[in-house]
Order: structure tokens, then C-alpha cells, then sequence
């Protein structure tokens, strides 16, 4: 909750600084007048907030590849393909077979192996 405040704070300061350019969405994350945040004020604001991490270059990462890492992370952990569909965001697995079919290929793997064993026990 204290990073919500945060955030609506911040958006508090924006909306004082922009005055009369102020335009009210209603959303969350705006850009410095209210309006819609567009693919390329999100790519340069992530980009400026891993800038300096070790091993990191900023401009080869967008926040779709982040999103890729995280499912791919999950996915050769071993964790269930329904629990990564939930944590993404997805309403259900068959979305996020679709969209992440290379990064979920471990955990369909270790399925079909399970499933080798179970029919070779007959």
C-alpha cells in the first residue's frame, strides 16, 4: 500500500506541475501531464531504472523481455503451468501456452515425461 501512496503522491506533484496541461485519465501511471503512457515513455523510463545494475545493458531490455525472464525463471523451476498463468496475469493456461511457448517448454517437457512413466508402469 505505502508504494500506491507513493505513487499517487508523485502523480499529486505531477498534476501541481503541469497546471492547466493537466489531463485527467484516471489512470495509475501517467505521463508528466495525465495522459496515457505510450510504449516508448514505458521502454525509456524501465530502461532508465536498470540503468547501473552490474552486468546490465539498458538499451538491449525492454519490458517485454523482462516479462519473457520471469516466465522462463518460473518455468525451469518446475513451477506449474497454471500458477505462471495466475502470476502473469492470464485468465487462463491456453493464453499463456500461446504467448510463452518457449519459455513454458520445460514444464511441458517434465509433463510428457511424467506421463512416459506413468504408461510404461502398465
Amino acid at each position: 500500500m505505502e508504494a500506491l501512496r507513493d505513487q499517487w503522491e508523485q502523480q499529486q506533484r505531477e498534476r501541481s506541475v503541469a497546471g492547466k496541461s493537466w489531463r485527467e485519465s484516471g489512470l495509475v501511471f501517467t505521463s508528466k501531464v495525465g495522459t496515457g503512457l505510450d510504449p516508448s515513455d514505458v521502454r525509456r523510463d524501465f530502461r532508465n531504472a536498470i540503468r547501473g545494475a552490474e552486468g546490465i545493458e539498458p538499451d538491449d531490455w525492454t519490458p517485454r523481455e523482462l516479462r519473457h525472464s520471469f516466465v522462463s525463471l518460473l518455468s525451469d523451476n518446475g513451477i506449474p503451468l497454471e500458477e505462471i498463468s495466475r502470476l502473469v496475469g492470464h485468465s487462463s493456461t491456453t493464453v499463456t501456452e500461446a504467448v510463452y511457448r518457449k519459455q513454458i517448454r520445460p514444464v511441458l517437457q517434465e509433463g510428457a515425461v511424467v506421463m512416459d512413466r506413468i504408461f510404461q508402469g502398465e
